[in-house]
C-alpha cells in the first residue's frame, strides 16, 4: 500500500492528541478506498476527471 496520508499533517490536525501508529494506516486504507470508489464513479460515467460528486 502506498502512504496517501501525510502523518505530520494528521498529527498537526488532531493537536492535543496521540494517535496511535495503526490509527495513520486505517486512515491510510479508507482514503485509498474512497479514491477506488470516486474512479470507478467517474469510468461509469464515461468521464476521465473524478469530480467532488464521486465521493
Amino acid at each position: 500500500m502506498t502512504d496517501l496520508i501525510v502523518q505530520s499533517a494528521v498529527k498537526e490536525r488532531l493537536d492535543g492528541m496521540n494517535v496511535a501508529a495503526e490509527f495513520y494506516e486505517a486512515l491510510d486504507g479508507d482514503v485509498e478506498e474512497l479514491l477506488e470508489t470516486a474512479a470507478h464513479r467517474a469510468e461509469e460515467n464515461d468521464r476521465k476527471t473524478v469530480q467532488p460528486r464521486d465521493l
